[in-house]
């Protein structure tokens, strides 16, 4: 019979029985009694009373039991400090028994017990253990220092452990020497300092390659890993090394393989000799196309990290393109993984065939890959010069197949081929033109915009199709609503005679009739550009734009040198450095090594501003990098309502225009947008927040810095006019500019998500930061969350996509009308079952009744009836959640006493925790 039956018994007074067979005299009674007891610490149960009676089983012979008495001693031994120590003689017997396996037994589970008393007495087992005639108990003690060392980091100095573990480089037994390396990297890694505490030199590399051909898999993982770590004298060591690391790219494990290639790619940055990289390019080739014959799971691995070797080095890769090709029945991550490399290995000796592929994949069915192909045909035509004319015939082809999604992704890349390519393929706008009825994308839609601003001139009827999408222009989103009031103001800069009542119209919609500050402040900008000086209007908005670059998703250098020195680990895969991922990181950062050099000089990471792809606004970012010169001020009135017609335009039209066919006065900067909230409490209320006394969680930060890759997002949650908002603050802490904000919540139990995009002002330099008031609402997919007011929570920027969670006070959840009648309360009341009920303390609440009533009212928790029974007032109040579930109450409020007790009942229990968080947060504020 298997072990399976000591899982199925639960039943009362089983830890008295079990204490009983415990401590008796058979053998095999007992043995019985400790699986039992296993059994149920595995299912959760708490059998820490068991304590001493299980250490009592130590004193065996049998190996089994003994195991499992360790097992139990590992879980409890930390909540049952004072009784560890009675296992400590037990220990320190088994560390001399003559089985080594008990031998080792003793010694791992002595470093497993995470408990400061009994460090002191380790020492000694483990010095002895470290000096042990077995290799498997050399091992062991060696995983066992650095166990230690996360424990009392100073004993194993002090102690000289690092010493021994060093002296373990040269043990005879290739497995010993992995363990070493393996303890001694991991104690580096939590350095507090961030340097090494044992140094690598010639002599110790020489040992580790020797025991790297015998050494299983995971421990040659564990040599390669340090030896990336180590930065050879010159460079007549690095290519000795390189050569006796190459055979491992032969390995069938793709882990070694990879960790080979780490190590290799670091030291090609320190060899000169030209014909020697040449040579390794060609070996690297073979091992990493084999990797892409196995399971998808490792084929993703694997193009992660061949992603970064062909942006540090395209020629180890070049002549594989095919291996790249997707496949029918590949998984959409691999797909889209492939696609990317593909693009990355684009030359124009190959071109072809990379086109005439994708072409293929835009006629598959799955509509991601689809898009992402032809944003790749777009970005062939960006990289390979000679391959535009071909890639354009290939979008137009696209075009014509009328699918929708297929024509909107190929006008967003066009767009860009037209930014690249000026004045070359602009025959293909009438094409574009004819398709402008199906475009519903706001990036498509933005970027058909562009186009017919940019290209006006040779538009004829660029004004009827401008203001056909002006028709809509409230229900448009903020990206295309900037794009449009762009594209209307170059079309009338060049054609000012017949466009004057459309940019007038579109001025006034963006200044007058929007809640968008982005968009408000443009139009001033425009107003006031084309009142003052139309001439300099013209420099700033026509200003030629420079070419976008050919590469604009490639890695920054620095963290692409940091990503090399991380292949084969998580870092490679989610290509962000370990500190952004792994909480309390320490140790300095990996770099490669300049050419030639032996030790790396410390790199301080560049500024480096990095187009993204997914730039909408592209004439504003022309603008903003390169920006025209300034203006000096002309010396009439800034704002004086001048005639824009009648005035300043003669400069563009060259002739008397009557003055008495212009623009209105332009409204002027002092009349602030009116900001409105209940109660009339305008703009005030907006800045200091609504004059009653509404609780507002105080502001928290959600997403640091440093996990953010720069972006830091603090904020709150609050209940406004009815309505739920999210106020945050985002602050660029990077040293480039960000842009392209959107916002999206997991499923929650509320169904909470947003109301309306993310109103971000794009892009947001470095060291600014942007207040943000997000309108909510609950009619999104609900989905039950262990804690109920948990939210998942997805930030995309032009630098990555972000995620973190955050925890929606349940205050927010109460709604206006959750006043009940007081015969419904009372007969709900009875409805709702006594195991329902939850009781709380309130405590040391330094005010009356009538106050907490009051305070209640103001946050929607509505008392319902008053009543002082036996020299105490009971309150009895109503919630209602924004999901319709009702929340009932009874306070009671003791006389001359600050300690309240409430109790909840509710049909979903699970609500009552965090209502009674929000009850105290309320009455404590």
């Amino acid at each position: 019979m298997t072990d399976a039956k000591y899982f199925t018994t639960t039943k009362k007074g089983e830890i008295f029985e079990l204490k009983s067979e415990l401590n008796s005299e058979k053998k095999e009674k007992k043995r019985e009694a400790v699986k039992k007891v296993i059994a149920s610490m595995t299912v959760g149960k708490d059998v820490s009373a068991l304590f001493p009676d299980v250490v009592n089983c130590m004193q065996t012979d049998n190996l089994e039991l003994k195991k499992l008495v360790y097992l139990y001693l590992m879980n409890y031994a930390k909540s049952q400090p004072d009784m560890a120590i009675m296992a400590v003689n037990t220990f320190v017997k088994d560390c001399e028994d003559t089985n080594p396996l008990i031998r080792a037994l003793a010694v791992r589970t002595m470093g497993c017990i995470r408990v400061d008393k009994i460090t002191e007495y380790l020492c000694e087992p483990l010095r002895k253990c470290l000096k042990d005639e077995d290799p498997y108990v050399r091992k062991t003690a060696a995983v066992c220092v650095a166990k230690l060392y996360d424990i009392n980091a100073q004993l194993v100095e002090d102690q000289g452990f690092l010493d021994q573990l060093k002296e373990l480089l040269s043990d005879s037994n290739p497995m010993v020497v992995a363990n070493a390396v393996a303890a001694l990297s991991e104690i580096n890694e939590s350095s507090p300092t961030g340097a090494p505490l044992v140094e690598m030199n010639a002599p110790t590399v020489n040992k580790l390659l020797t025991a790297l051909n015998e050494c299983t898999e995971w421990g040659q993982v564990f040599i390669l890993d340090s030896l990336s770590n180590y930065n050879p004298k010159d460079e007549r060591e690095a290519q000795s090394i390189c050569e006796r690391i190459t055979p491992r790219l032969a390995h069938a494990n793709a882990a070694v393989v990879l960790s080979a290639v780490k190590v290799l790619m670091k030291y090609m940055e320190m060899i000169s000799d030209v014909e020697f990289v040449s040579v390794l390019t060609r070996k690297l080739a073979p091992p990493l196309v084999t990797l892409l014959s196995s399971e998808p799971e490792v084929q993703y691995v694997a193009l992660r990290n061949i992603n970064l070797i062909v942006q540090k080095r395209p020629d180890i890769l070049k002549h594989e393109m095919k291996v790249f090709f997707v496949k029918y029945n590949d998984p959409i991550y691999v797909k889209l993984e492939k696609l990317d490399i593909m693009i990355r290995l684009a030359s124009q000796a190959n071109i072809a065939q990379v086109l005439s592929e994708l072409k293929e994949y835009a006629t598959e069915v799955d509509v991601d890959f689809v898009r992402k192909a032809v944003r790749a045909i777009g970005r062939c035509a960006i990289k390979v010069e000679q391959s535009a004319e071909r890639c354009v015939a290939t979008l137009l082809d696209l075009i014509q197949t009328k699918v929708n999604y297929v024509v909107q992704e190929a006008i967003v890349v066009i767009k860009d081929i037209f930014r690249k390519y000026p004045n070359k393929y602009e025959s293909i706008i009438s094409t574009l033109c004819e398709n402008l009825d199906t475009l519903d994308e706001p990036e498509a839609r933005a970027s058909m915009i562009w186009i017919i601003g940019e290209y006006a001139e040779r538009i004829d009827n660029a004004d009827e199709l401008l203001e056909s999408f002006l028709e809509g222009f409230a229900d448009e989103n903020s990206q295309v609503q900037l794009q449009l009031l762009t594209a209307i103001v170059k079309l009338f800069l060049k054609r000012p005679a017949d466009t004057q009542e459309l940019v007038q119209q579109v001025l006034s919609l963006a200044t007058q009739d929007s809640d968008n500050p982005d968009l408000r402040d443009r139009g001033y900008i425009y107003w006031r550009l084309l009142s003052t000086d139309p001439g300099a209007a013209k420099e700033v908005v026509l200003a030629e734009k420079p070419l976008i670059s050919e590469e604009t998703d490639l890695l920054e250098p620095t963290l692409l040198d940091e990503l090399i020195c991380h292949i084969a680990s998580l870092a490679s895969v989610y290509h962000k450095p370990p500190s952004a991922f792994v909480e309390g990181r320490s140790g300095l950062r990996k770099i490669l090594p300049a050419k030639g050099e032996g030790i790396p000089e410390t790199v301080q990471p560049t500024s480096a501003v990095i187009p993204s792809q997914d730039s909408l606004i592209a004439d504003l970012i022309g603008m903003d990098l390169n920006p025209p010169q300034l203006i000096q001020p002309v010396s009439q009135p800034p704002y004086s309502g001048m005639n824009l017609i009648g005035g300043g335009l003669d400069i563009l039209l060259d002739v008397g225009v009557p003055s008495n066919t212009g623009f209105g006065p332009i409204p002027a900067v002092s009349q602030p947008t009116t900001l409105s909230m209940s109660g009339g409490d305008g703009i005030l209320g907006d800045i200091f927040g609504p004059t009653e006394s509404v609780y507002v969680a105080p502001r928290t930060t959600w997403l640091p810095a440093v996990k953010g890759k720069g972006l830091e997002i603090t904020g709150t949650f609050i209940r406004r006019n009815g309505q739920i908002y999210m106020d945050m603050k985002f602050s660029n802490k990077a040293m480039q500019p960000m842009s392209g904000f959107a916002i999206q919540f997991n499923k929650n139990n509320f169904g909470l998500i947003p109301a309306q995009p993310l109103q971000i002002s794009s892009p947001l330099a470095p060291n600014q930061s942007c207040d943000v008031s997000l309108l909510l609402n609950t009619t999104g997919p609900v989905q039950k969350m262990d804690s109920v007011n948990n939210l998942q929570v997805a930030v995309k920027n032009n630098v990555d996509v972000l995620y973190f969670a955050c925890l929606v006070p349940m205050n927010v959840y109460f709604s206006e009308d959750g006043e009940m009648d007081k015969r419904i309360f009372l007969s709900t009341w009875k409805e709702i079952p006594t195991q329902n009920e939850v009781q709380f303390s309130l405590n040391n609440i330094p005010f009356s009744s009538e106050t907490l009533i009051q305070k209640g009212q103001q946050n929607n928790i509505f008392t319902i009836a008053k009543r002082n029974v036996e020299g105490q007032d009971m309150l009895y109040q109503s919630v209602k959640l924004v999901n319709n579930v009702w929340v009932l109450a009874e306070v009671k409020v003791p006389s001359g006493s600050n300690n309240y007790t409430l109790s909840l009942k509710s049909v979903s229990v699970d609500v009552t925790a965090g209502v009674f968080q929000a009850y105290e947060s309320i009455l404590r504020s």
